[in-house]
């Protein structure tokens, strides 16, 4: 099986380089196919070609007795149909024994977000008389003007957004270019934060493209986006629970809420699939029905 790992280096560069994953897939990516081998090994298959399809979904029985989720199982099983695909294309094995494999159904979970009035407290929660303020105030305005994800603001280049015209562009999910618009309240906090804040945090180095930089002048990173969304929401008030993509949430489901095409908002988004894009429109349904079980007097 030492030949396997092996493969597997060369699968998980087929990934990054070829496919262009994240960084965070590609981590969950090698952790399935790791702990797939491990079983492999385990039950002392020669070959991948000896690896059949019940032996596939006994290991998948044992990550669900073990108390894995079915939306993880199913990532699993992704995961290891990808790589045996990748193994056949190679010729490193014969057979493809994932390919009558059924994802498990998943309970669909509707995303949480929140209420306008609260992304009105979130954004001008930053005191803006301060430059972490300035910076802040502009990073939430863009985070619910656009609907990208942190990943991708934290990505973005000074050459990224175009505040002339009113748009930024986007690098997403396997290197795929977007290009979003910007509204009027996101142009002028983040002119303000260029012009006045950005100046203040890279003056202490210079050489940096990043449009949004930390104390230190680097780039912001994902954890130091996350720990100041989590803080002003405490300080609004909002007792929800956050997420990283409570604003790409939120952002979808008002402009749905406010008649939106669902085409505009998968292409904003960037998602592949309109399937994908159309939980937003449960969302919206969701909400209707508790504003109605609220206010309507015989309800």
């Amino acid at each position: 099986m030492k030949s396997t790992r092996f493969v597997l280096e060369d699968y998980m560069h087929f990934l990054q380089v070829e496919r262009q994953l994240s960084g965070n897939t590609l981590v969950s990516y090698r952790r399935d196919l790791e702990e797939y081998l491990d079983f492999v090994e385990e039950h002392q298959f020669k070959t991948m070609d000896e690896v059949d399809r019940i032996a596939i979904v006994d290991h998948l029985r044992r990550l669900q007795e073990s108390g894995k989720s079915a939306r993880t199982v199913s990532r699993h099983i992704s995961s290891i149909r990808s790589f045996h695909q990748f193994l056949l294309r190679e010729k490193v094995t014969a057979q493809d024994p994932t390919v009558h494999l059924e994802l498990p159904k998943l309970e669909q979970k509707l995303p949480r977000v929140l209420s306008m009035d609260e992304v009105g407290r979130l954004i001008d929660r930053p005191d803006r008389s301060k430059p972490q303020g300035v910076r802040d105030h502009a990073l939430l305005e863009i985070l619910y003007g656009t609907g990208m994800r942190v990943s991708e603001l934290i990505g973005l280049d000074m050459d990224d957004i175009h505040l002339s015209m009113g748009f930024v562009r986007v690098f997403g999910k396997g290197g795929k270019e977007r290009i979003i618009p910007l509204g009027g309240k996101a142009i002028a906090a983040c002119r303000t934060y260029i012009e006045e804040a950005r100046p203040v945090f890279v003056a202490k180095k210079k050489n940096t493209d990043a449009l949004f930089v930390n104390m230190r002048g680097s780039r912001l990173t994902r954890q130091g986006c996350w720990k100041l969304l989590k803080g002003h929401a405490l300080e609004a008030g909002i007792q929800k629970q956050m997420t990283p993509h409570i604003l790409r949430h939120s952002f979808a489901t008002h402009l749905i809420e406010n008649g939106a095409d669902l085409r505009a908002v998968q292409e904003m988004l960037g998602h592949a699939d309109i399937s994908t894009t159309q939980i937003y429109t449960h969302v919206s349904r969701s909400r209707l029905k508790e504003v109605y079980v609220k206010f309507h007097p015989r309800a």
